[in-house]
């Protein structure tokens, strides 16, 4: 008798094992959410490499620079319909980048030309966006 309690308990236990399911992996969903991009670019336009460009040295521009590419690739995704002015944002972007502007001090020039450029774009999109 115990024996069979002890083989009917195995095979209780054992049964779950090996199934042949796959377990099920959930993925969360996005919320809906309100959109962030009119707030990323409302709080770009707040920097001072936006606000005064030709007196700004590049080198402190890095992170704005970083930070406005990153809405170029946000306007791609949620706004599709704007793509044109994405690729108008990251001329000046890449421009910045290809003159290594990242580690002039010196404000104007090239570098000050490429920061101008980008708060102009910036200005553009920011009104097409709204917010």
């Amino acid at each position: 008798m115990r024996m069979r309690v002890i083989v009917a308990c195995l095979l209780l236990v054992t049964s779950g094992c090996g199934s042949g399911e796959a377990p099920v992996t959930v993925k969360p969903t996005q919320s809906a959410g309100p959109d962030v991009l009119p707030i990323k670019l409302k709080a770009l336009t707040t920097d001072q490499c936006y606000l005064t460009p030709g007196t700004e040295s590049p080198k402190g521009c890095q992170k704005y620079v970083t930070e406005l590419s990153g809405a170029a690739g946000g306007i791609r995704k949620r706004r599709p319909d704007l793509s044109s002015h994405a690729d108008t944002l990251d001329r000046p972007i890449s421009a910045f980048r290809t003159a290594n502007c990242q580690d002039q001090a010196a404000p104007g020039g090239p570098c000050g030309q490429a920061l101008a450029d980008m708060s102009a774009a910036l200005t553009s999109v920011k009104s097409l966006v709204g917010g």
